[in-house]
């Protein structure tokens, strides 16, 4: 990297710190080597990066006018900064019709899709191919989540331990 790049990328950290401070629900924390956390109080997330990673930093605009960040990483992935919340694309999963699905999803999407399950699961017969659905859904957002920068090993175990706990009430 040029020592433009650098000072562009201490320039463009400036911006997304700031972004971040002025938001009602993100916070940012500076690790060592360059390694930042932006945690959402909405559902206590931390989302992990390295400003090296970074290859663009765009300001935007919502359909409403509401300012946003997006971040472009050297990698491929994309992720939004909005006023609360961090938006990432879902992976794709092989049975699961991505139109199904936002375009951009967040951390909180994966309580929702959780609780279809668990509604799902505690329907009368017919429901198995909702839950197998939904089952995709969950994963398609955790492993997109994953892989911009969540930690959710915890969020990972929640829907084995549930069929668990479905399979011992049925047995």
């Amino acid at each position: 990297m040029s020592s433009s790049n650098n000072n562009s990328t201490v320039v463009d950290l400036e911006s997304i710190l700031s972004y971040v401070d002025n938001s009602r629900g993100l916070e940012a924390k500076v690790i060592e080597n360059g390694k930042i956390q932006i945690h959402q109080e909405l559902d206590g997330k931390v989302f992990s990066f390295f400003t090296r990673d970074i290859s663009e930093i765009l300001h935007r605009s919502d359909s409403d006018g509401k300012p946003f960040i997006q971040l472009n990483f050297s990698n491929g992935h994309k992720v939004l900064f909005t006023d609360t919340l961090i938006g990432f694309k879902p992976i794709e999963i092989v049975g699961l019709d991505v139109s199904r699905i936002p375009k951009v999803v967040t951390t909180p999407d994966l309580m929702s899709v959780f609780e279809a399950i668990e509604e799902s699961m505690g329907a009368e017969s017919g429901a198995d191919n909702e839950v197998e659905i939904l089952k995709k859904v969950y994963f398609s957002i955790l492993s997109g989540a994953e892989q911009v920068g969540f930690e959710l090993s915890f969020e990972r175990k929640w829907l084995s331990r549930l069929v668990a706990s479905r399979s011992r009430a049925c047995a």
